[in-house]
């Protein structure tokens, strides 16, 4: 949009295919035929709804910044459903998909993010409208949270601690009634200076119910600390692959 705007040349679809040929290529050569060929038909289907929707509904008459709020929300949905199953809209995903690839620090709603306020940008001053830019800019951040919300957010699992005198017994209920392994971190009362052995368990978040009731049929004065535990690896869980966010 913003080339045509500024040369006149080209029509849109025409430049957008111009433009995505060496980030496909590029898209192939580093992540594979099954993120070439799904992007390759989440690129047709978003450039036909794109074009569809206007035809089949009519315009809503909505505020700008509810529309950015909205449609941000239902589009890092979308975008984050199309990435975790190795997939891309092409475009600009194929390039935040590459660098992400590089740069594993970075979360896939940041690069996106990034990528799309230079956009944003180059956009209002092309067009010279301060106010889309800004609404947009509102649209991406919402959708950089919603990404990476369902991108890293929906794999989470429970890590708990679990501090008792009866842990021997504790650590066999976890293994006949959860299926789960646990492992015993060797520990000392800052105050009475006793040792103590504390037991370290990853559990999936519907099995933290069957764990308090476990440990507190065991013991009820045990101390038990549950956190979040995000992407966690091992027999029971996921594995690791190169190509994962």
């Amino acid at each position: 949009m913003v080339f045509k705007k500024l040369t006149g040349l080209g029509s849109i679809g025409v430049l957008a295919i111009i433009m995505n040929v060496p980030l496909f290529l590029l898209g192939l050569k580093r992540l594979g035929g099954k993120f070439f060929f799904g992007s390759l038909l989440g690129m047709m289907v978003s450039n036909l709804a794109i074009d569809a929707l206007p035809m089949v509904l009519p315009p809503a008459q909505v505020e700008p910044l509810l529309a950015a709020l909205y449609g941000g929300v239902l589009s890092g949905l979308g975008l984050g459903l199309v990435f975790i199953r190795g997939a891309s809209t092409g475009g600009s995903d194929i390039a935040v998909r590459l660098v992400q690839l590089r740069h594993r620090s970075f979360s896939m709603g940041k690069v996106m993010l990034m990528f799309d306020l230079v956009t944003v940008i180059l956009t209002g001053l092309a067009y010279r409208d301060l106010n889309n830019a800004l609404y947009s800019a509102v649209a991406l951040y919402v959708n950089s949270i919603v990404l990476d919300a369902v991108i890293y957010g929906l794999d989470y699992s429970k890590v708990a601690l679990i501090i008792s005198d009866k842990y021997a017994e504790i650590v066999q209920a976890i293994d006949e009634k959860l299926d789960r392994g646990a492992t015993l971190l060797h520990g000392q009362g800052a105050y009475t200076g006793q040792e103590k052995q504390v037991v370290l368990v990853a559990i999936k978040q519907k099995q933290l119910a069957e764990l308090k009731e476990a440990v507190s049929e065991i013991d009820r004065d045990a101390f038990v600390i549950v956190q979040n535990a995000h992407q966690v690896q091992g027999e029971g869980f996921g594995r690791y692959s190169k190509e994962e966010m």
